[in-house]
This record gives structure tokens, C-alpha cells and sequence, in this order.
């Protein structure tokens, strides 16, 4: 859905929703920053950005560019092609049927807010995760993942073998 602006110079230009892809690039962003334990001041710091405008990279409003992407990867520790890792089919065919159709018009095909949040965007999977990872010894690790994986079972007799 777009709007139209209006501008002091009288001029009128197109307020857009964020394109799907800059919501997706975003929100891994957040994922690997909370994953890692860092505050968005701190990566603001670290880019030489306010933390406001970390904000705005993490919901998509304002789109990364590729430097910047570049060195976002390098401070997470991660390759660029991780912020595009598990990109919905729909969100990826949406902006590539806009772009080859040369239309200025946002494709209406994919919409955001019709993707559910993932698990991994609640801040308790995130806790959870950053704590197993800081139990140091891997044999009481990898219990605690067979536990949590049993537990999830219970109410399913086919995965528990009954």
C-alpha cells in the first residue's frame, strides 16, 4: 500500500511500506546482534551509528547497503549471505516479478505482515540459546538438548516409540 506525501517544495512523492527483502535482511541482523549478546548501542558504536538507526536497519525502514552489509558480517561474524539465509519463497519471488516487471510500484504479493513470526524472533529462544551455549561442558549440552527434545515429544506416542 502506498501513500502520497506531501513535501514543503509542493513537490508529492511515495511513502512505501519496507520491501520484504530489507524486513528479512533486518531481522537477521537482530537475530545474530541478540545471539551474540550485543546491544544495538553497542553495534550503533562499533558502525558509527546512532542506535536509532540500527533500529531502523533491524525493522527493515531503512535499507542496508552493500558496504555496510559487508561490514556488518565482519563484525557478527558471519558471511553477507547469512542476512539472506531462510528467505521466504514468496518475499524473494515478490521483489524479483517487481523488478522484472519494471513497475515503480511495490509488488503487492508478498506481504509482511502476513508472515507469522518465527520462533527464533522471540526474545525467549534467544535467551534460550545464548544460555545453552554458555554451559561449557558439551556432554552436559548435549543432555540438555536430548531432554529438551524428549520433553517436546510427550504428547506425540509416534515419537516417543509407543
Amino acid at each position: 500500500m502506498t501513500a502520497t506525501v506531501s513535501f514543503p517544495d509542493n513537490t508529492a512523492r511515495m511513502a512505501t511500506k519496507p520491501n520484504p527483502i530489507d524486513i528479512h535482511v533486518g531481522r537477521r541482523l537482530r537475530l545474530r546482534r541478540t545471539l551474540l549478546g550485543m546491544s544495538q548501542e553497542r553495534l550503533g558504536e562499533l558502525l558509527g551509528l546512532t542506535f536509532q538507526q540500527v533500529q531502523k536497519y533491524e525493522r527493515g525502514v531503512n535499507r542496508i547497503g552493500s558496504s555496510r552489509l559487508f561490514e556488518l558480517g565482519q563484525i557478527l561474524d558471519v558471511p553477507v549471505s547469512f542476512f539472506f539465509d531462510d528467505m521466504p519463497e514468496a518475499g524473494a519471488g515478490a521483489a524479483a516479478s517487481h523488478h522484472a516487471s519494471g513497475l515503480a510500484e511495490e509488488s503487492a504479493a508478498f506481504e509482511h505482515n502476513m508472515v507469522p513470526d518465527l520462533p527464533l524472533d522471540r526474545r525467549e529462544t534467544l535467551e534460550l540459546v545464548r544460555a545453552y551455549y554458555r554451559i561449557p561442558d558439551p556432554a552436559v549440552r548435549k543432555r540438555l538438548f536430548e531432554l529438551a527434545k524428549a520433553l517436546a515429544n510427550l504428547d506425540d506416542p509416534a515419537k516417543r516409540g509407543h
